[in-house]
């Protein structure tokens, strides 16, 4: 079984550069307090520290 993270937006992404904003998208988040489950990858990880002022990772499953 993969290993998965549970992500969830905390901030808004009104007032914020359109990388912030495409980034949240890109990791299917567009509205506060939306949680997902992301396979755990690489990549998904930059896209997390590039916006750690706007999500949470709330859980590491597997």
């Amino acid at each position: 079984m993969a290993k998965t993270i549970v992500v969830k937006q905390v901030g808004s992404p009104i007032r914020r550069p359109e990388v912030q904003r495409q980034t949240l998208i890109g990791l299917g988040l567009n509205k506060m307090h939306k949680t997902r489950e992301l396979e755990d990858t690489p990549s998904v990880r930059g896209m997390v520290n590039a916006v750690p002022h706007l999500v949470k990772i709330i859980e590491e499953r597997g």
